[in-house]
C-alpha cells in the first residue's frame, strides 16, 4: 500500500514535469524497470532514490512524500 502511493506521487510529478519514465530513468542512471516498479507501487524506493528523484524533478522530499506517510 505504502509502495502504491509513493508510485502515484512520483508518476504524477514525472509528468507534470513532462519526463517520460525512459528519460527519468536515465537521468537517475536506474533502469526504466527499477522506475516503472517504483510506480506501479510493486517497489518502494530507497529513501536515496527519493531524494535523486526529488532533486531531479525540482521538488522537495516531503512534496514527493505521500500525504499520510511519517516525516
Amino acid at each position: 500500500m505504502e509502495a502504491e502511493k509513493w508510485g502515484r506521487r512520483i508518476r504524477a510529478f514525472r509528468k507534470l514535469k513532462g519526463y517520460t519514465q525512459e528519460s527519468l530513468a536515465k537521468d537517475l542512471g536506474v533502469s526504466v524497470s527499477v522506475l516503472g516498479e517504483v510506480e506501479r507501487g510493486n517497489r518502494l524506493p530507497s529513501k536515496e532514490l527519493v531524494e535523486i528523484i526529488a532533486a531531479k524533478l525540482n521538488v522537495s522530499v516531503n512534496e514527493l512524500m505521500p500525504e499520510d506517510t511519517e516525516k
